[in-house]
């Protein structure tokens, strides 16, 4: 899918307010009296917001890599006057992980993804207008975070990680809602937590190894297109025609089926068969040929590795790769303003960055580059975006 055209002025540079919106966002999402107590203390100075604009300024600056350094910046008048309004010791910061509450930025989260204008496809030709790839990515724990330890890895040696479980809307390429949990928590539990009647679901093969999931989905009022493990167990109960169309996206056969047996039987499933220039795959979902086409079934699954970029992006880009807290809490914290930041510059581009254009809007931040160099050189990124787009083609 093409992307979204630059969306903004220089107004918008030279009047860069990200932390004012993530401060008015936070003020709608989180009452006073649902803070902890500690912050009504009034021996405590680090309030609330300001902890949370520091570590979020944290992500979004590229010299500041560690607890250390974001603690060190807080001393800067101009650091005090736009992001933490005083200076922040390591303790202090070390210890509001543990005072916030990380239910309070996924509200933050949901409430400034729903001011995403609506730049992807339009959807009336597709039964659910809402259609999610739902997929998770790990990230490696330090040792000394035993919270996150789990299974076994090389040679019987311990994991610890943190998974961050994400629906991703595929037609407006772009977060929808988030989870984050410890490595172990089951993929498909959480999926299901978070089900919402009358959307759709993207999948690859993990989600479709519970046949059982097929019927509650449907009961719950859910689509979905999930990819089928090749051993599949698939017994054809009718088969159903493919058009011209279809066979166009490579698609050469579908039929009604039933897979597993006994016990594990699913119940009745739409099983699409496509073949690509390297690879077949098997595709299975709820919908008739008359509600989704099976071409369109093809090019729904085609869109998941949207979600894949956007987990290579937010590990590339916003620092996921270093803890700056590294209590349960503290890393759930990380991740949600990870998650925010991004769709922040979204906000304000109107399109998610690519590296080169972050490293303009982060040389601006610091000085280096005036508003005119950057607007010619976020527009001269996407230009050779496209021309490598229509090259591929």
């Amino acid at each position: 899918m093409a992307r979204s055209e630059l969306q903004f002025a220089s107004e918008d540079l030279q009047h860069w307010k990200v932390m004012e919106v993530f401060r008015a966002a936070l003020r709608r999402a989180v009452q006073e009296k649902e803070l902890h107590p500690g912050f009504q203390d009034p021996d405590r100075l680090l309030k609330h917001a300001d902890y949370l604009a520091l570590f979020l300024f944290g992500l979004f600056n590229p010299v500041l890599k560690t607890m250390r350094a974001l603690c060190a910046a807080s001393q800067l008048k101009r650091v005090q006057e736009e992001v933490c309004q005083r200076p922040v010791s390591l303790g202090t910061f070390s210890e509001a992980q543990h005072l916030v509450d990380p239910a309070h930025l996924e509200k933050v989260f949901k409430e400034l993804c729903s001011q995403l204008p609506r730049t992807g496809s339009p959807a009336s030709n597709l039964t659910w207008e809402q259609w999610f790839a739902r997929d998770s990515s790990v990230f490696a724990a330090l040792p000394r975070m035993a919270w996150a330890l789990y299974g076994g890895g090389h040679e019987g040696a311990p994991n610890r990680a943190v998974r961050l479980h994400l629906n991703f809307n595929v037609l407006e390429d772009q977060p929808a809602l988030a989870e984050v949990t410890i490595g172990r928590v089951c993929e498909r539990k959480s999926w299901e937590q978070q089900w919402e009647r009358g959307a759709g679901y993207v999948g690859d093969r993990y989600f479709s190894k519970n046949y059982q999931l097929f019927g509650r989905l449907s009961e719950k009022g859910c689509a979905y297109v999930l990819r089928l493990a090749e051993e599949a167990t698939i017994t054809v109960l009718e088969a159903i025609e493919v058009s011209p169309a279809d066979r166009k996206e490579g698609v050469v056969r579908q039929a009604w089926c039933r897979l597993g047996k006994g016990q594990f039987e699913s119940v009745r499933v739409r099983v699409v068969w496509i073949e690509g220039r390297q690879s077949a795959l098997m595709l299975v979902t709820n919908l008739t040929p008359q509600a989704l086409p099976a071409a369109r079934v093809s090019m729904l699954y085609r869109r998941r590795w949207q979600i894949e970029c956007f987990f290579k992006w937010i590990k590339c880009l916003l620092k996921c790769r270093h803890w700056l807290a590294e209590s349960q809490a503290g890393v759930s914290l990380q991740l949600y303003l990870a998650l925010i930041a991004a769709v922040l510059l979204q906000l304000c581009l109107g399109r998610r960055p690519n590296k080169r254009m972050f490293e303009l809007i982060q040389l601006y931040q610091m000085g280096y580059a005036t508003t005119e160099e950057v607007i010619t050189g976020l527009k001269r990124e996407q230009a050779r975006e496209q021309s490598r787009q229509k090259t591929s083609r």
